[in-house]
């Protein structure tokens, strides 16, 4: 794919994987035009004044819950990636109509906005929350991406097409444990919810390149997830803390031990390949299935869990991860 020619948009521009997806685009691929859409005009002045200013860059003040302004926003645009959502797992327990609104209802706008426009690839952004959801927030993600999938049936004769990616945990994102251990830290306690749980791990520059080159290589209707590592908190605590004493508190409402990325249903119409692997949509549909013979099929009771992983992240190396982040971005979070 040749992206200097290419017109492309990113919902939710100003979170952590927008910014970090712009200046990678701007850095490595040179699109001839990137939209910046966000609801924030706060952050996407910040943005500016941080340097993200580039003659192909555009800023787009508007929210993916209209429809109008994202039909406006995707004319002759190429390809978009909807990273926009509402991800922190309390606040969408604590306002679930909003949280539908956003990461359901604006899904279908981007899909119904990018099939009036005639944009050529739409990825959505995902996250192993979707897999065997037990709060809202994976619910409202689970439904995005069947959305996606099942969208590229609306396409009919046209060319778009719709595909995902899925991970989790991502390392240099806003909110979440980090800064609540390096706080607590100065206190000599700590608190976690149980020394049993696992997360996967990824950090915000490998999803950025993980998407770009599904975006090159999707057909439409697959979700791809990527092959990470996986590490315990309890080794993440003593990364960020070392000494401290652990108060254990209980796993909250929605919140699991171990995160899944790929469950045993989806792994019999999946493929492995050498980093990742392939979510082809199940049926006889005629989308998302010229994969085939490019990987290999996965035993019949195949998943891909946190706590089954072979790809374990030591305590010695989340601490150089905590230490290269930049100072006020050290999260470990969603990214939805």
């Amino acid at each position: 794919m040749d992206w200097t020619e290419k017109v492309v948009l990113i919902t939710g521009g100003t979170g952590s994987f927008g910014r970090k997806f712009v200046e990678v685009m701007l850095a490595d691929f040179k699109p001839s035009k990137l939209i910046v859409f966000s609801r924030d005009e706060l952050k996407q002045h910040e943005m500016r004044q941080a340097g993200l200013d580039h003659p192909s860059l555009r800023y787009f003040i508007g929210d993916v819950r209209d429809l109008l302004r994202l039909r406006r926003a995707m004319q002759d645009v190429d390809l978009v990636v909807h990273a926009a959502a509402l991800k922190q797992v309390p606040a969408c327990e604590y306002n679930p109509v909003e949280a539908i609104l956003t990461n359901i209802m604006g899904a279908r706008n981007v899909v119904e906005a990018a099939l009036d426009t005639g944009v050529e690839r739409v990825m959505g952004i995902s996250t192993d929350k979707a897999v065997n959801p037990v709060n809202l927030y994976g619910a409202t993600k689970l439904a995005a991406e069947k959305l996606f999938v099942q969208s590229n049936v609306y396409a009919g004769g046209r060319e778009t097409r719709f595909s995902c990616v899925r991970y989790g945990n991502v390392v240099g994102s806003r909110g979440s444990v980090v800064p609540v251990f390096l706080r607590q830290r100065a206190e000599g306690r700590i608190t976690l919810t149980d020394r049993r749980m696992t997360r996967f791990w990824l950090s915000l520059e490998q999803g950025v390149r993980f998407t770009v080159r599904c975006l090159e290589q999707m057909q439409g209707g697959e979700v791809f997830v990527p092959k990470i590592p996986s590490m315990r908190m309890t080794d993440l605590a003593e990364a960020v803390a070392p000494g401290c004493e652990i108060d254990l508190i209980g796993i909250r409402p929605g919140e699991k031990l171990h995160e899944a990325l790929l469950s045993e249903e989806e792994a019999r119409h999946s493929l492995e390949l050498e980093d990742m692997y392939v979510v082809e949509p199940p049926g006889a549909l005629w989308f998302g299935h010229g994969w085939k013979g490019k990987g290999k099929p996965l035993a019949e009771d195949f998943r891909y869990t946190s706590d089954a992983n072979d790809r374990w992240l030591s305590v010695e190396e989340l601490e150089d991860i905590v230490g290269d982040l930049p100072e006020g971005t050290g999260s470990l979070g969603e990214i939805g």
